[in-house]
């Protein structure tokens, strides 16, 4: 991994309380720009990224252990392995993360199924936002949606409920338990000519349950027509466990198999 260095000053920018009319409550977005951004005239692909706080700084993220994502991306853009792109973080809104992040109403929990209304944030107010305020190609082979645990269930929700916005998933130890497994009926009903391209992952030290659902959900997109290799891309990480910096320490891979400059455009 390369050393702890957070990325230069105005290159982590923070938009604070951004409203949405799908959503009752404000959150805060902040954005990484790649080295060389304000003095070039490039456009760049982009990946929007659920529980934004704990992506750059440990003063923000749970239990003070973020992703070190600014870092990460540095180090893989300096050295030629991505494409220099944005990095867009979606802070979450606390108590109301789990019926935003989840696809159904679960009846026993009494609460979720807003991750249509959030799907909805993120395609027609959010990104419309970031195209225009910053220098983004727009098409959604450039465009990544992508999170963990419950954050990796919506990502995948809005995936599949916007595939000509989102071309890229990264689904991190995704939440397939939630409301008996709900989003396998969902996967199960997709029908888009476009497909998006997929990362899904567990760790082995999630649960055996946790690893037994990735593996279901891994079957779900192949009886649907995905194909291991090609635009599925499944882990499983050895003694990873569910938490910030398991997420982190394989972020490394997760932009290679997205945004890698031989997969970029595929």
């Amino acid at each position: 991994m390369p050393d702890r260095r957070a990325a230069p000053e105005g290159r982590l920018r923070l938009h604070s309380r951004f409203p949405s009319s799908f959503l009752s409550t404000p959150r805060n977005i902040v954005v990484y720009v790649p080295p060389g951004y304000d003095a070039s005239t490039d456009r760049y692909p982009v990946f929007y990224l659920q529980d934004g706080q704990n992506l750059f700084d440990p003063a923000t993220a749970f239990l003070g252990q973020d992703w070190r994502a600014d870092v990460t991306a540095d180090d893989l853009i300096v050295r030629g392995v991505i494409e220099p792109l944005l990095l867009v973080g979606v802070y979450n809104t606390g108590v109301r993360r789990i019926s935003e992040y989840t696809p159904t109403r679960d009846a026993r929990m009494r609460k979720g199924g807003k991750g249509d209304r959030y799907a909805q944030m993120l395609a027609r107010e959010l990104k419309p936002f970031i195209d225009a305020k910053y220098r983004t190609r727009r098409g959604a082979v450039d465009t990544g949606v992508g999170g963990s645990s419950l954050g990796g269930l919506v990502s995948l929700q809005a995936g599949l409920l916007y595939p000509r916005v989102f071309g890229k998933l990264a689904v991190m130890s995704p939440s397939v338990w939630w409301d008996q497994r709900s989003i396998l009926d969902i996967v199960r009903r997709f029908r888009s000519a476009a497909r998006p391209r997929i990362w899904l992952d567990t760790g082995t030290e999630e649960g055996e349950t946790t690893e037994d659902n990735a593996r279901v959900l891994r079957d779900v997109f192949e009886e649907r027509g995905w194909h291991e290799g090609a635009d599925l891309f499944y882990r499983e990480f050895e003694g990873a466990g569910h938490n910030e910096a398991a997420w982190g320490a394989r972020f490394g891979e997760i932009l290679p198999c997205l945004f890698g400059k031989l997969g970029a455009h595929s």
